[in-house]
Protein backbone atom coordinates (compact mmCIF):
# COMPACT_ATOMS: atom_id res chain seq x y z
CA UNK A 1 0.00 0.00 0.00
CA UNK A 2 1.12 3.45 -0.40
CA UNK A 3 -0.49 6.86 0.07
CA UNK A 4 -0.05 9.62 -3.25
CA UNK A 5 -0.13 13.20 -1.39
CA UNK A 6 -2.16 16.29 -2.52
CA UNK A 7 -0.23 19.48 -3.30
CA UNK A 8 -0.98 21.53 -0.38
CA UNK A 9 -2.11 18.16 1.90
CA UNK A 10 0.31 17.61 5.02
CA UNK A 11 0.62 13.97 6.65
CA UNK A 12 2.86 13.21 9.51
CA UNK A 13 5.92 10.37 10.19
CA UNK A 14 5.69 9.49 13.45
CA UNK A 15 7.68 7.39 15.56
CA UNK A 16 6.76 3.99 15.91
CA UNK A 17 6.89 1.80 18.97
CA UNK A 18 10.65 2.30 18.23
CA UNK A 19 13.37 4.72 19.68
CA UNK A 20 13.03 7.17 16.58
CA UNK A 21 11.52 7.38 13.14
CA UNK A 22 14.82 5.28 12.32
CA UNK A 23 15.81 6.15 8.64
CA UNK A 24 14.04 7.93 6.32
CA UNK A 25 14.21 7.23 2.89
CA UNK A 26 13.28 9.53 -0.07
CA UNK A 27 13.95 7.96 -3.72
CA UNK A 28 13.30 9.82 -7.10
CA UNK A 29 12.99 7.97 -10.07
CA UNK A 30 12.33 9.74 -13.70
CA UNK A 31 11.52 8.22 -17.23
CA UNK A 32 15.10 7.70 -18.94
CA UNK A 33 14.47 8.02 -22.77
CA UNK A 34 15.98 10.93 -24.46
CA UNK A 35 13.18 13.50 -26.64
CA UNK A 36 12.81 12.41 -30.34
CA UNK A 37 14.26 13.96 -32.66
CA UNK A 38 12.52 16.88 -35.36
CA UNK A 39 9.78 19.42 -34.78
CA UNK A 40 10.84 19.70 -30.93
CA UNK A 41 14.38 17.80 -31.81
CA UNK A 42 15.82 21.35 -30.64
CA UNK A 43 14.42 20.85 -27.27
CA UNK A 44 15.90 17.62 -26.25
CA UNK A 45 18.84 17.09 -28.82
CA UNK A 46 18.18 13.79 -28.32
CA UNK A 47 20.27 13.38 -25.08
CA UNK A 48 18.40 11.74 -21.48
CA UNK A 49 17.73 13.46 -18.67
CA UNK A 50 19.95 14.07 -15.91
CA UNK A 51 17.69 14.93 -12.46
CA UNK A 52 19.38 15.59 -9.85
CA UNK A 53 18.09 14.65 -5.72
CA UNK A 54 19.20 17.38 -2.97
CA UNK A 55 17.62 18.89 0.08
CA UNK A 56 18.21 22.43 2.12
CA UNK A 57 18.37 21.93 5.58
CA UNK A 58 17.91 24.01 8.26
CA UNK A 59 18.79 22.78 12.30
CA UNK A 60 17.30 24.20 15.11
CA UNK A 61 20.62 25.63 16.49
CA UNK A 62 20.57 28.01 13.26
CA UNK A 63 22.82 26.00 10.77
CA UNK A 64 21.83 25.82 7.41
CA UNK A 65 23.03 23.55 4.21
CA UNK A 66 22.27 21.71 1.16
CA UNK A 67 22.91 17.77 0.72
CA UNK A 68 23.74 17.27 -3.49
CA UNK A 69 25.80 16.26 -6.12
CA UNK A 70 26.08 19.52 -7.15
CA UNK A 71 29.61 21.07 -5.27
CA UNK A 72 30.07 17.22 -4.43
CA UNK A 73 28.04 18.11 -0.98
CA UNK A 74 26.71 14.50 -0.30
CA UNK A 75 26.12 14.66 3.05
CA UNK A 76 26.57 12.14 5.91
CA UNK A 77 23.91 9.85 7.95
CA UNK A 78 26.83 9.27 10.47
CA UNK A 79 27.39 13.01 11.07
CA UNK A 80 25.77 16.51 10.90
CA UNK A 81 23.56 17.00 8.86
CA UNK A 82 22.36 13.31 9.60
CA UNK A 83 21.65 13.47 5.68
CA UNK A 84 23.43 11.58 3.20
CA UNK A 85 22.76 11.34 -1.04
CA UNK A 86 23.47 8.15 -2.14
CA UNK A 87 25.18 8.68 -5.31
CA UNK A 88 24.56 10.34 -8.18
CA UNK A 89 23.15 9.00 -11.55
CA UNK A 90 24.59 10.62 -13.79
CA UNK A 91 21.68 8.55 -16.82
CA UNK A 92 18.93 7.63 -14.91
CA UNK A 93 19.81 4.03 -16.03
CA UNK A 94 20.46 3.13 -12.33
CA UNK A 95 16.70 1.06 -11.61
CA UNK A 96 17.01 2.52 -7.78
CA UNK A 97 17.08 6.15 -9.36
CA UNK A 98 18.63 8.31 -6.54
CA UNK A 99 18.03 8.68 -2.76
CA UNK A 100 18.49 10.85 0.09
CA UNK A 101 18.37 9.13 3.29
CA UNK A 102 17.66 11.00 6.81
CA UNK A 103 18.40 9.89 10.34
CA UNK A 104 14.89 10.24 12.06
CA UNK A 105 16.30 9.46 15.18
CA UNK A 106 17.89 12.67 14.79
CA UNK A 107 14.45 14.36 14.52
CA UNK A 108 14.85 16.84 17.72
CA UNK A 109 18.23 18.56 15.71
CA UNK A 110 16.08 19.28 12.60
CA UNK A 111 13.50 22.20 12.08
CA UNK A 112 12.52 22.07 8.43
CA UNK A 113 14.35 19.83 5.14
CA UNK A 114 13.52 20.97 1.99
CA UNK A 115 13.47 18.23 -0.78
CA UNK A 116 14.21 19.55 -4.45
CA UNK A 117 15.02 18.01 -7.86
CA UNK A 118 16.63 19.92 -10.81
CA UNK A 119 17.45 19.53 -14.36
CA UNK A 120 21.47 19.21 -14.58
CA UNK A 121 21.67 18.10 -18.03
CA UNK A 122 18.93 17.59 -20.83
CA UNK A 123 15.64 18.73 -21.54
CA UNK A 124 13.72 21.10 -19.37
CA UNK A 125 10.60 19.12 -19.90
CA UNK A 126 9.01 17.58 -16.90
CA UNK A 127 6.04 15.59 -18.31
CA UNK A 128 9.14 13.98 -20.76
CA UNK A 129 11.09 13.26 -17.28
CA UNK A 130 8.02 12.07 -15.46
CA UNK A 131 9.75 11.89 -12.11
CA UNK A 132 7.63 10.12 -8.92
CA UNK A 133 9.04 10.74 -5.68
CA UNK A 134 8.91 8.19 -2.98
CA UNK A 135 9.03 8.33 0.90
CA UNK A 136 9.94 5.47 3.08
CA UNK A 137 10.26 4.96 6.60
CA UNK A 138 10.06 1.78 8.84
CA UNK A 139 6.72 0.78 9.99
CA UNK A 140 4.80 2.53 7.92
CA UNK A 141 2.78 3.06 3.92
CA UNK A 142 4.96 4.57 1.39
CA UNK A 143 3.97 8.19 0.52
CA UNK A 144 4.57 9.21 -3.17
CA UNK A 145 4.46 12.69 -4.96
CA UNK A 146 4.07 12.34 -7.85
CA UNK A 147 5.23 15.12 -10.35
CA UNK A 148 1.62 16.33 -12.05
CA UNK A 149 2.53 19.72 -13.11
CA UNK A 150 4.12 20.36 -16.38
CA UNK A 151 3.93 23.55 -17.29
CA UNK A 152 7.24 24.67 -16.95
CA UNK A 153 10.50 25.41 -18.28
CA UNK A 154 12.07 26.19 -14.76
CA UNK A 155 14.90 23.85 -14.18
CA UNK A 156 14.03 23.41 -10.79
CA UNK A 157 11.15 22.09 -8.94
CA UNK A 158 10.51 22.05 -4.64
CA UNK A 159 9.31 18.41 -4.10
CA UNK A 160 8.39 18.11 -0.17
CA UNK A 161 8.85 20.23 2.93
CA UNK A 162 9.40 18.44 5.92
CA UNK A 163 8.78 20.15 9.24
CA UNK A 164 9.86 19.01 12.75
CA UNK A 165 6.09 18.96 14.85
CA UNK A 166 7.00 18.08 18.44
CA UNK A 167 10.71 16.81 18.30
CA UNK A 168 9.05 13.25 17.45
CA UNK A 169 7.21 13.78 14.41
CA UNK A 170 7.73 15.33 10.60
CA UNK A 171 4.65 17.01 8.91
CA UNK A 172 5.09 16.28 4.85
CA UNK A 173 4.34 18.63 2.23
CA UNK A 174 4.01 18.27 -1.05
CA UNK A 175 5.18 21.46 -2.84
CA UNK A 176 5.66 20.73 -6.70
CA UNK A 177 6.90 24.18 -7.34
CA UNK A 178 9.27 24.98 -10.00
CA UNK A 179 12.24 27.74 -9.80
CA UNK A 180 14.82 29.21 -12.10
CA UNK A 181 17.54 27.75 -9.57
CA UNK A 182 18.75 26.68 -6.32
CA UNK A 183 18.41 31.00 -5.45
CA UNK A 184 14.34 31.50 -6.02
CA UNK A 185 14.19 28.65 -4.24
CA UNK A 186 15.71 29.42 -1.39
CA UNK A 187 14.24 33.10 -1.22
CA UNK A 188 10.64 31.42 -1.78
CA UNK A 189 10.69 29.45 1.42
CA UNK A 190 12.94 32.33 2.98
CA UNK A 191 16.36 30.05 3.43
CA UNK A 192 19.07 32.63 3.40
CA UNK A 193 21.66 31.19 1.85
CA UNK A 194 24.22 32.32 0.04
CA UNK A 195 24.60 30.81 -3.62
CA UNK A 196 27.35 30.28 -6.09
CA UNK A 197 27.86 28.78 -9.40
CA UNK A 198 28.97 25.21 -9.40
CA UNK A 199 29.88 21.96 -11.71
CA UNK A 200 30.04 17.92 -10.73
Amino acid sequence: MAISLEKGKKVSLKKGSQSGLGEILINLNWNTKPAKKGLFGMFGGGQGIDLDLGCLFELKDGQKGAVQALGNAFGSLQHLPFIALDGDDRTGAVTTGENLRIDGNKIALFKRILVYTFIYEGVANWQQADAVVTIKYPGAEDLIIKMDSYNSNDVMCGLALLENVNDETFSVEKIVQFYPGHQALDSAFHWGMRWQAGRK
